[in-house]
């Protein structure tokens, strides 16, 4: 048998990553309705977000629901500040499959305290159908636990945040 070498869906990821700044970046989904305790993501599905059986793969689906989970429980409405968290749990079921079209990801807050929230999210298809939904649980990074957030660019480092 003859070893992979590569090929072109390979080769567009690796174009992608060399113009990434981050791992968000690579996924090219782009920002949808955003307000206090919603959030959406749009993803055009590409190539190289499939598995090799052709349909969306699973980490894609994953990684929106982290994020748009996230977001839920993130919003700052003040446009030179942001709140930022680290993801405690995450739980995901795959629902159904899709291999092309727009994705829209859904998440909704459901609990918050102090230091800690919760949040549920859907991925569903063009058609509405639900590819995935989930549940995750954050604590909020250092400054984030109240609206106002930190100074866009700031980075804060305390215990527990790496």
């Amino acid at each position: 048998m003859k070893p992979y070498r590569g090929g072109s869906v390979l080769t567009e990821l690796e174009q992608g990553l060399q113009q990434a700044r981050h791992f968000h970046d690579v996924l090219g989904y782009r920002q949808g309705d955003w307000e206090e305790g919603r959030a959406e993501l749009l993803l055009d599905v590409q190539p190289y977000h499939l598995n090799f059986g052709g349909v969306i793969h699973g980490g894609v689906l994953t990684t929106l629901l982290d994020v748009v989970c996230a977001q839920a429980g993130l919003y700052c409405p003040y446009p030179d500040r942001v709140r930022m968290g680290i993801t405690l749990s995450l739980t995901t079921t795959f629902t159904g499959q899709a291999s092309g079209g727009t994705l829209r990801a859904v998440g909704t807050l459901r609990a918050s305290g102090r230091k800690i929230f919760s949040s549920s999210g859907e991925v569903l298809d063009e058609s509405g159908r639900l590819l995935a939904m989930g549940e995750a649980t954050y604590r909020f990074r250092g400054g984030s636990e109240s609206t106002e957030g930190i100074p866009r660019g700031e980075r804060r480092v305390g215990r527990g945040d790496a």
